[in-house]
C-alpha cells in the first residue's frame, strides 16, 4: 500500500475535500502577504548577498572572508583620545582677512602648460607633499603614494608613454564632443610640459594596503581620500609660488606604474607637472562662477 492510499484509509475523503476549501484560500493569502512584503522591502528586485571585494557605496566589502588575503582585524589599533584646541594656525588673526587671503592665493592658481627652465627647490616640493599627507582619509588609512620625478630620462620616458596613448585617445577613444570641448584650451596629444617642467608628481591611490605579514589591509574611500590630498597639494604648491597642471593621462596608468616600479595595489590618479610658468606663458581667459552660483544656503 502506497503513501496516498494510507492517507485515504486513515482519513475520510469527504473530510479532506471539505478542509481543502479552507486551506487553499489561506495559502493564497499567505503567498500574497509574502509577495507584498518583499516588494515593499526590496522594490521587487532580487538582492544578492555581497561577495568578497564587491563595492558597496564606494567601500570595498570583504567582511570576515580571507580568500583574497585580507586581514579581518581592525585597520586601526585602539587610540587614546587627546584634547584638541581647534584651529590655532591661520593666515591672519582676523578670520575674515584670513579667508580672503586664502581665496586670493587659490584664485591665482591656473593650469600651466608652458614651464620655465628655472630650477625648483625639491625641498619646497617635499614640504608641499608633506602638507598633502595631512589630508583626512577613510579610517585613517592614508591610501596615497606621491612619486616625485625630476630625473630627465624618466621624464622623457613618461612623456613617450603619455603621448603614445594620447594620440590614440584623440584619434579614436575620445568622443567628438569631448575633443570639441577641448578646442578652446588648445590641447592635443603633444605634451611638452612633461619634459619642460622641472619635476613631475605622479599621485597613486592605494586600492588596499599591505601589512608586515603580507596580508591585505582595507583602504576605504581610497579615491576620494587621495583626491582630497591632491587638492591640498595644489593649494600648498600655489602658496609656495609654484605652478602646476592637473592631468589624468587616459589609459597610461599601468605603463607608468610599471615604469616607476610601483606595486599592483597602486593605481595612477593624477599626474602633476610642477615648476614656474614660462615668461611667454599664456592661459585661456576663463571666468570662474561667482559664489552665488555654487553656494546654496539653508
Amino acid at each position: 500500500m502506497n503513501f496516498v492510499e494510507e492517507i485515504i484509509r486513515l482519513f475520510d475523503r469527504s473530510l479532506i475535500i471539505s478542509c481543502w476549501k479552507y486551506i487553499f484560500p489561506v495559502l493564497v493569502v499567505a503567498y500574497l502577504i509574502i509577495f507584498l512584503y518583499d516588494k515593499h522591502l526590496y522594490g521587487g528586485k532580487k538582492v544578492k548577498e555581497a561577495a568578497p571585494s564587491e563595492k558597496l557605496d564606494g567601500i570595498e566589502y570583504v567582511g570576515e572572508i580571507d580568500s583574497e588575503g585580507f586581514d579581518p582585524t581592525p585597520v586601526l589599533e585602539e587610540k587614546e583620545h587627546v584634547p584638541f584646541a581647534g584651529a590655532t594656525v591661520f593666515l591672519d588673526n582676523d578670520p575674515h582677512k584670513a579667508a580672503f587671503r586664502f581665496y586670493k592665493i587659490v584664485n591665482n592658481r591656473r593650469s600651466v602648460r608652458q614651464f620655465s627652465s628655472r630650477p625648483v627647490d625639491i625641498s619646497i616640493v617635499e614640504k608641499c607633499v608633506h602638507a598633502a599627507g595631512t589630508s583626512p582619509s577613510g579610517a585613517h588609512t592614508e591610501p596615497w603614494t606621491f612619486c616625485l620625478v625630476s630625473d630627465t630620462e624618466i621624464k622623457a620616458k613618461i612623456r613617450e608613454i603619455v603621448e603614445a596613448e594620447e594620440l590614440i585617445n584623440y584619434q579614436q577613444r575620445m568622443s567628438k564632443q569631448w575633443t570639441t570641448d577641448l578646442k578652446p584650451l588648445k590641447t592635443n596629444h603633444v605634451k611638452e610640459y612633461l619634459t619642460e617642467a622641472p619635476c613631475l608628481i605622479l599621485i597613486f591611490k592605494q586600492t588596499y594596503g599591505l601589512k608586515v605579514d603580507g596580508s591585505k589591509k582595507q583602504h576605504y574611500y581610497n579615491e576620494i581620500s587621495t583626491s582630497i590630498a591632491t587638492g591640498i597639494l595644489l593649494c600648498a604648491l600655489q602658496a609656495a609660488g609654484l605652478n602646476s597642471l592637473v592631468t589624468t593621462p587616459l589609459n597610461c596608468g599601468p605603463a607608468l606604474r610599471h615604469l616607476l616600479g610601483r606595486p599592483v595595489n597602486e593605481k595612477l590618479l593624477v599626474l602633476l607637472p610642477v615648476g614656474y610658468a614660462a615668461k611667454d606663458c599664456t592661459v585661456p581667459d576663463l571666468q570662474r562662477k561667482p559664489v552665488e552660483d555654487i553656494l546654496v544656503k539653508y
